[in-house]
């Protein structure tokens, strides 16, 4: 094996060997940005699963949806997130690691499934960046989120130079 095949992948070649194309960058809701860079830290606000600046999922986990439902929302969100990151960086092969994840879930009575609906969104990280990149993570459940949606994702990446 040549030491060109030991090279590792970035996250734009893993999305293209996924299949995934990423929608348009989010845009705020209000009087916010979606992403700010500090030295080499890049701050992601809560990215919604939302597709041309609509809602994709709307209700909470328990009650209007179910848990795999609000997997495919954390991916949906993710997805708006990595679009975001691409916009202010110019390429996701500029992220040298995923530092931290929130998930945010609106929980309805005695949802108790939290985890297995942030992996959706930590699935989607470790298919794009890998394993060695995983961030920490927080998840919790609130009564109600933004415009009714299920997930609120924040992040934060570390940048290389």
């Amino acid at each position: 094996m040549s030491s060109s095949n030991l090279v590792p992948v970035g996250a734009e070649s893993r999305l293209q060997s996924l299949g995934i194309q990423l929608p348009a960058p989010p845009t705020p809701f209000g009087t916010y940005v979606e992403a700010l860079q500090t030295g080499n830290l890049l701050f992601l606000s809560g990215m919604l699963p939302v597709v041309d600046h609509k809602p994709k999922y709307v209700g909470r986990l328990g009650k209007e949806l179910d848990a795999e439902a609000g997997r495919n929302a954390a991916r949906t969100a993710v997805l708006g997130a990595l679009a975001a990151a691409r916009l202010h960086l110019g390429s996701l092969d500029r992220i040298s690691r995923v530092v931290r994840l929130g998930v945010i879930i609106a929980a309805f009575g005695d949802f108790f499934d939290q985890p297995k609906v942030a992996d959706g969104a930590s699935d989607l990280l470790r298919d794009v960046f890998g394993s060695d990149k995983l961030p920490v993570r927080t998840v919790m459940g609130v009564a109600s989120l933004p415009l009714g949606m299920p997930i609120a994702l924040e992040l934060i990446f570390e940048v290389a130079d």
